[in-house]
């Protein structure tokens, strides 16, 4: 195993050199051609004054120049920043101010977009991709060749595993975000360990639109690259363009949240494409209905395995195994190398027993360092024992298989009972003509708080909301039935595709 995230793509094009590694924008590029141009843009940052440990942002959807600069940023002995595209310009400003970054590297439209920072006090170094570039910032495309009195092989820093590798931010859903530093060793041995689960290997061809600046995207991007396989990567979710990808270039294993999936079952003419492939699917960052779960296997023709990971991890902490036994429902077992267990939510350094349902903790070489300049939220995560809490609400059966139950944040509380949103859309989901469900709360002055649905229905469905109602009568606890539902037309989502509850309610009718 390298040591370096910036030697990975360097021993994978010493090995693998003109196989195609990334099918993307209607371009390829082999593994010698990444990277070439990856160290071709390292020594440009090298000669523009970055040293081993400066901090240099990314902000762009996925792209080639997205790949090339987060292993010129690597390479050069620097530490990434992968900013979340649905950030405001603000909200940049504070990531970019609080991890220190010297320099920001993205598609002109994002640089644009931030303009303001300037008032905000930054002053960092801007490098764009695409037209038109902004005022003050330099053209990427002028760094695409190699620089005067740099050898066309350009030495990958000297950094260890132990070395920061990316400062990654958390959603923010509560006060401001926090940068978890993750380190080159944690980075590479979810990437491996990942890749020995899923059975990665050359002959894969792997189809996905997960953005590579998120943590799940990004252990798609480089187990694809560790093991020789080809990414076919996309900018933006599309049933259709997806769909046509797979059929295409013979996709083995595609990626995804469970909302794509959902949007691919609602895809009227997903019949007419051929899948025949595929040989698996992965789907995390959210719990998927096994109902739906169940739809994947029979529409894909293939098993669907389940994992769970976090910002604070740089990847997984739990999934199946390509060959070994799975359970749909379940997010998996541990990682190999890594211990999860469930602890009791008033006391997280009090572990419970099986099948019992507790806040879901993991322990190894994986976990984040510290959240940067934030020693106290530091220590509110990482006990002193090595456990990081997640936040997540889990049990793990007799066999060792973990299953989300919900997050914590999201419980709902009626009258002193509690009702976990998680397994009211689990239960709705599997009503005819549903397509995608997300459970909420709203207000009530005698019970605190009530359940309520928000259904997106199948293209081709007509939902009876109040047969759907007794339904939900039959299969849930009279506490548990939501109090409301309503039909949307979409749920909002973040840039990967998971369902936001939090933001439910702007989608309330009068």
């Amino acid at each position: 195993m390298e040591t370096t995230v910036g030697g990975l793509i360097r021993a994978a094009a010493r090995r693998y050199g003109a196989k195609t590694a990334l099918i993307v924008g209607g371009a390829t590029y082999s593994y010698a051609a990444l990277d070439e141009q990856s160290s071709i843009l390292a020594a440009h940052l090298e000669q523009m004054g970055f040293q081993k440990g400066d901090v240099i942002s990314l902000c762009a959807p996925n792209s080639a120049e997205w790949i090339i600069s987060y292993y010129a940023i690597l390479k050069m002995g620097g530490v990434v920043n992968p900013l979340n595209l649905m950030l405001t310009p603000k909200e940049v400003a504070y990531a970019m101010k609080d991890c220190g970054a010297k320099a920001i590297l993205g598609a002109a439209e994002n640089l644009a977009a931030l303009s303001s920072l300037a008032d905000e006090g930054m002053t960092a170094t801007r490098i764009a991709w695409g037209e038109p570039v902004p005022k003050a910032t330099i053209q990427f495309t002028d760094l695409q060749t190699w620089p005067a009195d740099v050898e066309p092989e350009y030495p990958v820093s000297g950094l260890q595993a132990i070395d920061t590798c990316s400062v990654s931010y958390t959603s923010g859903t509560t006060g401001h975000p926090k940068g978890a530093l993750l380190t080159h060793g944690a980075i590479l041995m979810n990437v491996e360990m990942t890749s020995v689960m899923h059975a990665r290997t050359h002959e894969d061809v792997i189809v996905s639109a997960l953005p590579c600046s998120h943590v799940y995207g990004n252990v798609v991007m480089q187990s694809t690259f560790s093991h020789g396989g080809t990414l076919v990567l996309h900018a933006a979710f599309d049933a259709e363009r997806i769909a046509q990808s797979i059929e295409t270039h013979r996709a083995t294993l595609l990626e995804g949240v469970p909302t794509m999936y959902m949007y691919l079952l609602n895809f009227g003419r997903l019949d007419q494409f051929d899948l025949s492939s595929l040989t698996r699917c992965t789907v995390g960052g959210q719990t998927m209905p096994v109902s739906k779960l169940e739809d994947v296997e029979r529409v894909f023709g293939c098993p669907i395995l389940e994992l769970w990971g976090m910002t604070e991890i740089g990847g997984l902490g739990t999934t199946h195994t390509f060959y070994g036994p799975h359970k749909l429902g379940s997010i998996g077992i541990a990682m190999p190398h890594v211990e999860i267990r469930i602890a009791a939510v008033d006391d997280p350094t009090a572990p419970i027993e099986t099948g019992q349902v507790g806040e879901l903790q993991v322990r190894g070489p994986i976990t984040m360092r510290e959240y940067i300049g934030n020693s106290a939220a530091t220590a509110e995560v990482l006990l002193e024992s090595g456990w990081l809490r997640t936040g997540d609400l889990a049990y793990i059966d007799a066999e060792g298989f973990a299953f989300i139950v919900d997050r914590l944040k999201d419980l709902i509380i009626t009258a002193g009972f509690n009702i976990y949103p998680a397994e009211l859309e689990r239960v709705i989901a599997a009503y005819p003509g549903v397509a995608m469900v997300a459970v909420g709360s709203v207000a009530d002055d005698d019970k605190g708080e009530l359940a309520k649905a928000y259904i997106v229905q199948r293209e081709d469905a007509q939902l009876d909301l109040e047969d759907l109602r007794r339904y939900c009568r039959e299969n849930l606890a009279a506490y548990k039935v939501p109090r409301a539902f309503q039909l949307v037309p979409d749920l909002p989502k973040t840039s990967t595709g998971k369902i936001m509850r939090r933001a439910l309610r702007q989608l309330d009718s009068d």
